[in-house]
């Protein structure tokens, strides 16, 4: 498609194509997230509940981008930082609650956490497959990216975690899994405000010298 060229680095989001396929996979994260944070906690599983926080985190994500898509550069940076802060929160939360459940040695309903985890693991892959010709561009472009490959990540690793607690009847795979999550969240937050601080300072510079006092 024509408008799909846009991969340099400086893409902003001003593609109709590209805000199309945001809204639907805002409309996809927001619903997999019910879907899935019901069926984490019908089961019992820390990673599908781990997994459903960053459904609507992504949601949220992405709704976010698509109003800061045309703003100032200094806007979007903004916006991003906030998005790398919401996965460093849901990264200490994650990984706080995956450290309490290690205690309780709970066991998750292996069979309900599998089927959760296929039908996100479909969500996730037709959500990359919309985003994957945008995956570089600015801060704001870059997060978007970023949060669909954690999530497509995380829900492989979250139905291999449900075929190993089936196998051996062990809460431990799910949490370990969880634990891994937890630090693809911080990780991706780290690189997310990075580049939007980046961008924040020299969207400043830039203003600095166009309006000289």
């Amino acid at each position: 498609m024509s408008d799909g060229h846009q991969h340099a680095a400086s893409f902003d989001g001003m593609n109709e194509t590209y805000r199309r396929r945001l809204l639907i996979v805002t409309a996809v994260n927001i619903g997999m997230f019910v879907v899935e944070m019901t069926g984490g906690t019908l089961s019992g599983s820390k990673a599908l509940q781990a997994d459903a926080l960053d459904f609507f985190a992504d949601g949220i994500t992405y709704a976010l981008s698509l109003w800061a898509i045309g703003k100032a550069m200094r806007v979007r940076a903004g916006a991003a930082m906030l998005k790398g802060l919401s996965l460093l929160a849901m990264g200490l939360w994650v990984g706080g609650t995956t450290l309490y459940q290690v205690l309780m040695f709970g066991v998750p309903d292996a069979e309900v956490m599998s089927i959760i985890a296929m039908l996100a693991l479909g969500a996730n892959l037709f959500s990359v497959w919309l985003l994957l010709p945008y995956k570089d561009g600015d801060s704001n472009v870059r997060s978007v990216w970023l949060c669909s490959r954690n999530d497509a990540i995380g829900n492989v690793a979250v139905v291999v975690a449900a075929g190993l607690v089936a196998l051996f009847h062990s809460g431990a795979p799910d949490l370990i899994v969880a634990g891994v999550m937890a630090a693809l969240f911080l990780s991706s937050a780290w690189q997310i405000l990075r580049q939007a601080w980046g961008e924040w300072r020299h969207a400043g510079a830039h203003d600095g010298a166009g309006h000289p006092h």
